[in-house]
């Protein structure tokens, strides 16, 4: 029996999400805590899971707001590192009118850059059943080698390892150096959350199953799932491709932390179920929960610390 249900690796900031406009007629920006990692860990959690982040924030503000937020949320925040001299990472949020979101980052360098091999706690990796990461913590070299100890000792351990890149181009020095760095995640997981434009950008092929196949044509990943926003999502299981349509909302606030929450209501699924022996039934019976929840929180403003509950998505699904 380990201690931990998911551990997970990599940033956690703060965004800056548009909310309303000032007298004047400037624009209002809430802090909201955020980043992939702990968003899929407060889903996760807030459905009866034991959940751990590995990560680290500046020594100020923020960073105390983010410590709180993480532990308010239920995820374990011991080992969370706290940097003396490089400051919190930002993210400012714009979002489109679709509800889509364009990013602007504060991080050259962001403390989330600062974590180092020696800060990875090799004992609480091993006492997790999943190990969780992306890509966010392979930009810069020390935090890249911070995680990829990580993932050696999930291997090690025997942990089922999750992989999802969460690309944004804007904190790569080159789309080759993240191109590098996917393919190394790939390698490396059993189960790969990868969104519709990025398995499009990373394969050339503009049909999902192509490019799905061209991926195990070279890894063999178990299971693949990818996100279609307003199209559903699919999920790719030894040789067989399962979808489920989308619930679509007119009440779309935006969609900061949809792929996430999906991500953590996969694991959630997995956590209940053996990986080797799921059935289509079962893998649609997932998606659809995993849908409906990414739909609710797009009707919120951020999204670690309001993740719904199993009986909000519930009471959506059965309406």
């Amino acid at each position: 029996m380990k201690k931990y249900d998911v551990t997970a690796l990599g940033e956690l900031l703060i965004d800056f999400t548009e909310n309303g406009v000032s007298g004047q007629g400037n624009p209002l920006f809430e802090a909201n805590p955020g980043g992939a990692p702990c968003n899929v860990l407060a889903m996760l959690t807030k459905l009866g899971h034991r959940t751990a982040f590995i990560g680290k924030v500046g020594k100020d503000f923020f960073g105390e707001q983010l410590k709180a937020a993480i532990a308010e949320t239920g995820i374990c925040a011991d080992y969370l590192c706290m940097d003396e001299e490089v400051n919190t990472t930002l993210a400012m949020v714009h979002t489109q009118p679709d509800g889509d979101r364009d990013f602007s980052f504060y991080r050259n360098p962001g403390a989330d850059m600062m974590l180092t091999e020696e800060e990875v706690p090799e004992g609480l990796i091993r006492d997790s059943l999943i190990f969780h990461f992306g890509t966010l913590s392979m930009t810069h070299e020390g935090v890249r080698k911070a995680t990829k100890k990580a993932v050696q000792i999930a291997e090690e351990a025997g942990c089922l390892i999750s992989f999802d890149p969460n690309l944004r181009f804007p904190l790569w020095k080159s789309e080759g150096a993240a191109r590098e760095q996917v393919l190394y995640g790939l390698e490396h997981c059993h189960i790969l959350k990868i969104s519709d434009n990025e398995i499009q950008w990373l394969t050339g092929r503009a049909d999902y199953t192509e490019g799905v196949n061209w991926l195990n044509g070279k890894y063999h990943i178990p299971l693949i799932l990818v996100s279609m926003g307003k199209e559903g999502s699919r999920a790719y299981y030894q040789g067989k491709m399962v979808e489920a349509a989308p619930f679509l909302r007119e009440d779309t606030v935006e969609t900061t932390g949809a792929g996430d929450t999906f991500c953590g209501c996969v694991l959630h699924y997995l956590l209940e179920h053996d990986i080797e022996n799921l059935e289509e039934d079962g893998l649609r019976e997932m998606l659809h929960f995993a849908n409906c929840a990414a739909s609710l929180i797009t009707t919120r403003k951020g999204a670690l610390r309001v993740m719904p509950s199993k009986e909000e998505i519930d009471l959506v699904r059965q309406n």
